[in-house]
């Protein structure tokens, strides 16, 4: 995984839903609070989510084939994609299930003391995991992007997935502890099962919004607007393009982005000097979007007095008057 393929925010990650998810067991143990239950399944879904993504990464290094001729980049939008189902069957499902059980069959909480005591240390220690997830995330997140944006439009799918992962361990902590403590002030158990039902709420909504948002990138998404606008300035800015006649790019790794156009040329240009002048072109391409790794352009004669066809899997930005 790359420098910003979000590995440090991984195995902070990683490390801290271990252990919390360790101490939230015992609690329930000794405690029987549902709500504690809940957020233990749901620390073991995340550590897991988290082996997901370092495996995905692990996976999207292999060298291209002949099956896979862009490589394997996209393996880390699957893994992203398979960590949205878990969240959502493991950890929200259950939740609810276990939140319902306990208003049909609710008892008493022994030892609430520990639960609150480990749930307290659960959110510093999601806190820090939730730091270094933005301490990372802002090593490649633009200038003045809002968090939202960087979420919805982020390649590189790690970083938004634990950044979700943190929030919504945070906020299901905050319900946790909202349940066991009104439970241990009335006495009244439905409390308990009242947050255990909206820590399960909580992670399914999470999970639609990842499983939305990797899908995307499943699917396949193009380059962002501002590094499209980059590509098209490289191509028309020097002399050698008289025409840039259809573009259409596509990410086929969260760092790997694949440019292919048609380019209008003089009718009178010699083939060796079109070689040089594409050449010329893709370093330009590569030199302002260095995602673009994978480069293909098509030359073609420019007529002025002709009009490109539209094609239907291309994106026609002028008209060749």
């Amino acid at each position: 995984m790359s420098a910003h393929g979000g590995g440090k925010a991984i195995l902070a990650a990683f490390l801290a839903n271990l252990g919390i998810a360790i101490a939230k067991f015992i609690g329930w143990l000794i405690s029987g609070s549902a709500s504690m239950l809940a957020e233990a399944v749901h620390s073991v879904a995340d550590a897991g989510n988290q082996v997901l993504l370092m495996l995905g990464g692990r996976k999207a290094r292999r060298a291209a084939d002949r099956e896979h001729p862009f490589g394997h980049g996209r393996e880390r939008y699957v893994y992203a994609f398979v960590v949205a189902i878990i969240l959502f069957s493991v950890g929200g499902v259950f939740s609810i299930y276990e939140g319902v059980d306990k208003i049909r069959h609710p008892h008493e909480l022994e030892n609430v003391w520990l639960p609150i005591v480990i749930l307290v240390v659960a959110i510093v220690l999601e806190l820090f995991s939730l730091r270094t997830a933005v301490r990372e995330s802002n090593l490649v997140r633009t200038k003045g992007q809002s968090w939202t944006s960087f979420v919805r439009h982020a390649k590189a799918p790690e970083l938004p997935v634990v950044l979700l992962e943190d929030i919504a361990a945070l906020t299901g902590l905050v319900f946790a502890l909202f349940g066991v403590s009104l439970t241990a002030i009335t006495g009244n158990s439905f409390f308990d099962a009242l947050g255990t039902l909206m820590i399960g709420t909580l992670l399914i909504l999470v999970a639609i919004v990842l499983g939305i948002e990797t899908k995307s990138l499943l699917v396949g998404e193009g380059a962002s607007e501002s590094d499209f606008d980059k590509i098209v300035a490289a191509i028309e800015k020097g002399p050698e393009v008289e025409k840039l006649i259809h573009i259409k790019t596509l990410y086929v790794g969260p760092e790997e982005l694949l440019v292919a156009a048609k380019i209008g040329l003089p009718q009178d240009k010699l083939v060796a000097d079109a070689s040089s002048d594409i050449n010329s072109v893709e370093a330009r391409i590569r030199a302002a979007v260095p995602a673009a790794r994978i480069i293909y352009l098509e030359p073609d004669v420019y007529r002025p007095a002709h009009r490109a066809q539209p094609e239907t899997d291309a994106i026609i930005l002028k008209s060749a008057d």
